[in-house]
């Protein structure tokens, strides 16, 4: 059982890139997926100005305004992504699905009985979005000439052996949280390195060059060759969903404003984990190494908007999302084992049963501009477009424990990452009872080198009717994404290629209240 050990002092944070958020993860927690109901889906989200869908709202809030009575959704997705890999030369691929709740809402309706007053209708809505799936995995394999025993070498060079050898009667855990725990700013030492290369030397991937001199601080490698079989693993689970209160206006039910208060929370889990296997030539033989992490987050964010509707046919909205202030807690643990077949006990585990707890900090992820026009053929049909704009180099870090390091990360950030911007167009044909609907959209790459991240593409379509009060609607929606993946926790520069195809299928049922 893993003994729980807090490490809760600021130096911990020392290790923050290398144990826990990197750019790309807070990319990911800055994202919103296209998700919602099916009728938004299957227009691929291009509701701006259109209202009169739950998920509208979270585009534009004033779309609820357009509703004539009281509404409620609710709708589940099975979403559905496959991973092309490319890694050192080799393919491979991999799928996997889940079905859940990804869409619930109500939205009640107020209308104004003096038919002179200014203001017609007043709309309160309460809706659920889960805005992102982090559910993902990836599992290349290779053969390269550089082994993963150089990354733990590199960390240890530099670092006295006294800072490595067990003082009597002092385990491995114990020694390992004392790396974690210790201020080492003076040294200039990073606290997870110290804990990553000290399980290093107890597996005997490296050996002090003089053992015994404490002030040693050059090591020698124990892993020898050049050609080594590398298979790494990338799983990662988890959510980010939002609540949020709306609240709406019409004016003359010709000019519509509203409101969101958004509360968002973040279950975020990642476990890498890398195993080598090294020729019999070599004193080690076989490595694993495995790294896991809990992030949790919570946060708050508004949104503003407004429809106007300049003719029976043309609509127009605008809407401003504001950056969200997340708070983030994360817990990580570390595991190492050797297999060296030239040893007596040729198996050693390097596992410290410790989980380390890091200060909370502050994760701000930018805002968004939408601006939108609506084309409403009466009750046969319409045409949507929205056009959205979101600077991604505003994410950014904050705590109050080493400020430093956080600031470091988010000069990173503004170097890699740019405004993007986002065009989703989607149209509505009814006949009769029957709707059928369809969209297109593009998603601008956000980094400055679209090589590390492509643009994003795709395509819906759905499907609905009409029972009357009830409705039943269904839709399935395409995209496509190709990004380079690092080898998280490896020490090995060799990215990982991502062809991404996700595949999402909703059925929603709304009806009226």
């Amino acid at each position: 059982m893993i003994k729980k050990v807090i490490v809760s002092s600021f130096l911990a944070l020392l290790g923050w890139t290398a144990q826990s958020q990197n750019i790309a993860e807070a990319l990911d927690f800055s994202t919103e997926k296209l998700s919602g109901t099916a009728r938004f889906t299957g227009m691929s989200g291009a509701f701006g100005a259109l209202g009169g869908d739950i998920s509208s709202l979270k585009v534009n809030p004033a779309g609820s305004s357009v509703f004539l009575n009281n509404y409620a959704s609710f709708s589940i997705n099975n979403r559905s992504y496959n991973n092309d890999v490319s890694f050192l030369g080799e393919r491979s691929s991999n799928r996997n699905n889940n079905i859940d709740l990804n869409q619930a809402g109500a939205v009640l309706v107020f209308k104004n009985a003096n038919e002179k007053a200014a203001v017609s209708k007043f709309s309160l809505g309460f809706t659920y979005d889960k805005t992102n799936n982090f559910k993902n995995s990836y599992h290349p394999s290779g053969v390269n000439s550089t082994s993963i025993a150089d990354y733990f070498v590199g960390l240890a060079n530099g670092v006295p052996l006294d800072l490595f050898t067990p003082r009597q009667g002092e385990s491995l855990e114990d020694l390992y949280v004392y790396l974690g725990e210790t201020n080492f700013s003076a040294e200039g030492y990073n606290n997870n390195d110290l804990q990553t290369a000290y399980l290093g030397y107890e597996t005997f991937i490296f050996d002090a060059v003089n053992p015994g001199d404490i002030e040693n601080t050059a090591y020698e490698s124990n892993v020898s060759g050049n050609s080594f079989q590398q298979q790494y693993n990338y799983i990662s689970t988890g959510l980010n969903g939002k609540l949020s209160v709306n609240g709406s206006f019409a004016i003359n039910d010709k000019f519509l404003f509203g409101l969101n208060l958004n509360s968002h929370f973040i279950n975020y889990n990642r476990t890498t984990s890398f195993y080598e296997e090294i020729g019999s030539q070599s004193e080690v033989n076989e490595i694993y190494f495995r790294n896991e992490l809990e992030t949790l987050g919570r946060g708050f964010s508004f949104q503003i908007g407004g429809i106007a509707m300049l003719t029976d046919m043309i609509r127009v909205g605008a809407s401003w999302t504001s950056p969200t202030w997340n708070t983030i807690s994360e817990e990580s643990t570390q595991y190492l084992d050797t297999y060296s077949e030239g040893f007596d006990e040729p198996y050693v585990v390097a596992d410290p049963r410790v989980i380390n707890i890091y200060p909370d900090y502050q994760l701000r992820t930018p805002g968004k501009l939408t601006g939108s026009l609506g084309l409403v053929f009466g009750v046969s049909g319409l045409l949507s477009f929205d056009y959205s704009y979101k600077d991604y180099s505003g994410i950014e870090y904050d705590s109050d424990f080493n400020r430093a390091a956080f600031n470091a990360q988010n000069n990173r950030i503004d170097q890699l990452l740019k405004p993007a911007s986002t065009y989703r167009l989607g149209g509505e044909y009814r006949v009769k009872a029957w709707s059928f609907r369809g969209g297109y959209r593009y998603q601008e790459s956000p980094y400055e080198n679209e090589d590390l991240m492509s643009e994003l593409t795709g395509y819906s379509f759905g499907l609905g009717y009409s029972f009357g009060t009830l409705k039943l609607d269904f839709a399935y929606d395409f995209s496509t994404q190709e990004y380079n993946a690092a080898v998280l926790n490896s020490g090995l520069s060799e990215p990982v290629f991502i062809e991404n195809n996700l595949s999402n299928y909703v059925l929603t049922l709304s009806f009226d209240l």
